[in-house]
């Protein structure tokens, strides 16, 4: 399925749905955590808002516009997103210490990471010049047509 041109779209679609799925997910947790108390940290809880309102942002793009650069984009902000988590637990961000103990930090950390390589996969898939033609297999004893 996956050498057809159909298949091959349907893999990519899939892939970028699933990481606006994602995405989303990412997001929607950083807005409740800014709704429950995230949101009077100094720094960390503007923060938080940003990253729920262009996680949203993105999603939606995500969904709609099957182009390299938008996974690309996606996967990069993810990275960033468990970049920052994981920095902050292990020597603290803007003054804030978090822990992985803390309510979804370990859900977005993983939800994040799987959506970067989803994401990544999707752009190497959409990437340019890449040649989205079906590949025609020979098989053994089958002389391949002439062109």
């Amino acid at each position: 399925m996956i050498g057809t041109a159909k298949g091959q779209r349907t893999l990519t679609s899939a892939t970028m749905v699933t990481g606006a799925l994602l995405t989303a997910a990412t997001a929607l947790i950083h807005l409740h955590l800014w709704t429950t108390g995230y949101r009077h940290i100094a720094t960390i809880g503007p923060l938080f808002l940003l990253q729920a309102v262009a996680g949203f942002v993105l999603a939606v793009g995500l969904a709609v516009w099957h182009r390299w650069l938008v996974a690309a984009a996606g996967a990069l902000f993810l990275l960033g997103t468990a970049a920052g988590l994981v920095v902050s637990t292990r020597y603290g961000l803007f003054g804030f210490k978090d822990s992985f103990g803390a309510p979804f930090a370990t859900l977005a950390l993983t939800l994040e990471i799987a959506g970067a390589v989803i994401l990544g996969a999707a752009a190497l898939l959409l990437r340019p010049g890449q040649d989205r033609r079906p590949t025609r297999v020979t098989l053994v004893g089958e002389r391949p047509a002439q062109t």
